[in-house]
């Protein structure tokens, strides 16, 4: 399986993490993951055959062409698959908000469309990017379309803030000093973030210790899972364990143990490889 990741643009860099992919070469069978809630957004573009993903009740449900992940209470299995192509772009901790017009509450655990999030302009923007022949050409339609949505945008300084904070130490930051640190009541906050996101901030930082504990044990086998939890803020491994069941319905070890099997999304650190530039000509 190929595998790439870029850096945005510059006038992207702010909202986007990184715009990353797979594809797959010659008719290999990959196993795709199950994806956990976290405080992720990510929005795919498959030029190949889209996700499939096994829902509780009924036949496998397949994604659109085009389709935005918001998952935050329920795992969501992606089904193998013998011909994956999609480009995907990683939004930074609530920045999601500044490209797409519908409520965190809208989005979360569904796959809404690119026609959903965005009309018409949406669709054909997925069509666009099905068709195109080359990479580079994807590459420039989707961020030629996320820069002028970005340019329309009403942005919540606030919230974005205090996202960003939430997501960068979720382990240590009590929602208390949060908001003297960004000058906003407790009650005021809640609100924002119910408005914007669909979740309060407790909710958002007990993802965010959840989603970063995750992520250490996957992208080391010989991490140990007291040290990951402790070092994210869980009193001990058997809060985590808890917290985890809760999200999961299974153990960790179990769960751990069948995706170290399988592909993952857990991308590495952007400085741990080479990146380079999305192509910047649009």
């Amino acid at each position: 399986m190929r595998a790439f990741q870029f850096l945005p643009i510059d006038g992207l860099a702010p909202y986007v993490d990184r715009i990353w992919g797979w594809e797959s070469v010659g008719g290999e069978r990959v196993d795709l993951p199950v994806l956990l809630p976290g405080t992720g957004a990510e929005l795919y573009f498959h030029y190949r055959t889209p996700f499939r993903r096994s829902v509780s009740n009924g036949a496998p449900e397949t994604c659109s062409v085009a389709h935005l992940f918001y998952i935050r209470r329920r795992p969501l299995a992606l089904l193998p698959s013998d011909d994956v192509g999609f480009v995907a772009v990683r939004f930074r901790a609530g920045m999601i908000h500044r490209f797409v017009d519908m409520p965190g509450r809208d989005m979360m655990d569904r796959a809404p469309s690119a026609e959903d999030l965005w009309g018409a302009a949406g669709q054909e923007l997925a069509w666009r990017v099905a068709g195109a022949e080359a990479l580079s050409t994807r590459l420039r339609l989707i961020q030629r379309f996320l820069a002028e949505r970005l340019s329309r945008a009403a942005p919540d300084i606030v919230f974005e803030r205090a996202m960003g904070m939430l997501y960068g130490d979720p382990a240590n930051l009590a929602i208390d000093r949060l908001t003297d640190c960004i000058g906003l009541g407790r009650r005021q906050l809640e609100r924002r973030f119910a408005s914007i996101a669909g979740q309060t901030p407790v909710e958002i930082r007990s993802l965010g210790r959840f989603q970063k504990t995750v992520r250490a044990l996957m992208l080391n086998d010989s991490a140990r899972t007291t040290d990951a939890a402790l070092a994210y803020g869980y009193y001990d491994q058997a809060h985590f364990i808890r917290h985890f069941r809760e999200l999961v319905a299974e153990s960790p070890q179990r769960y751990l143990r069948e995706a170290r099997a399988r592909t993952h999304f857990c991308n590495t650190s952007r400085w741990a490889g080479a990146m380079v530039m999305a192509p910047s000509h649009l």
